[in-house]
């Protein structure tokens, strides 16, 4: 789990998405997270964080040197909402870091029902951030049920590379915050936080960019 942040004018660095480390110099995330770096700032990802706040002893920082989106993201269809960060070195893989592996042949559709989890530093309340590593558990949500009028009717079309995940009573779900996080089902890094209306709103679930074939094939072209 990494905390993507970066260097403010006031030289306090700030949260602003998360992200998986799945090699030790690479980080995957999504594609809207991607930032302009002005003259002065920086990019860093901070890993083996609970409070990310606190100087813990476990954390390790690290600059971002690259920053290598699938495409150009399309903030109006969502497509594609998936990318890749380059650390200036290695991570030190130890007791609190760790890779995450990517699903080897890529994930082409799950069953509705199916149990997932999500973590993050993302909103847990209207205008407040958590300092602490979050997690909630949540369920997968068909695609054409997702693409209803009750749900988000198309707009945007929930497509073969995303897939809707969340609660049917809206008690847990991604939020701000959480972009690019990882999302765990059936024990495999299964997507990516992308997108939703709201948080933990029953008939609007958060949307998660699909780790498919195309996906982890342009990962494995990208950095070998």
């Amino acid at each position: 789990m990494v905390s993507l942040q970066r260097l403010r004018r006031n030289s306090k660095y700030v949260p602003y998405c998360g992200g998986a480390l799945i090699r030790p110099n690479w980080v995957l995330t999504a594609a809207h997270c991607e930032k302009k770096i002005a003259s002065g700032q920086s990019l860093q990802a901070v890993l083996g964080a609970h409070f990310f706040l606190k100087n813990e002893t476990s954390q390790q920082r690290l600059r971002i040197i690259r920053q290598i989106p699938i495409t150009k993201y399309n903030k109006k269809t969502k497509k594609d909402d998936i990318m890749l960060l380059q650390l200036e070195t290695d991570a030190k893989i130890n007791q609190y870091v760790n890779v995450l592996n990517l699903p080897k042949g890529g994930i082409t559709n799950m069953k509705s029902g199916t149990r997932c989890t999500v973590a993050g530093w993302g909103k847990t309340k209207i205008n407040n951030y958590s300092d602490t590593l979050q997690e909630v558990n949540v369920k997968v949500i068909d695609r054409r049920t997702c693409n209803s009028m009750d749900y988000y009717n198309h707009t945007p079309e929930i497509t073969q590379d995303m897939i809707c995940v969340g609660d049917s009573k809206g008690r847990g779900d991604s939020c701000q915050g959480d972009s690019g996080s990882p999302l765990i089902c059936d024990k495999m890094y299964s997507g990516i936080v992308s997108f939703g209306k709201g948080c933990a709103i029953a008939k609007k679930p958060g949307v998660y960019t699909l780790l498919t074939k195309k996906y982890i094939d342009w990962i494995r072209d990208t950095i070998g």
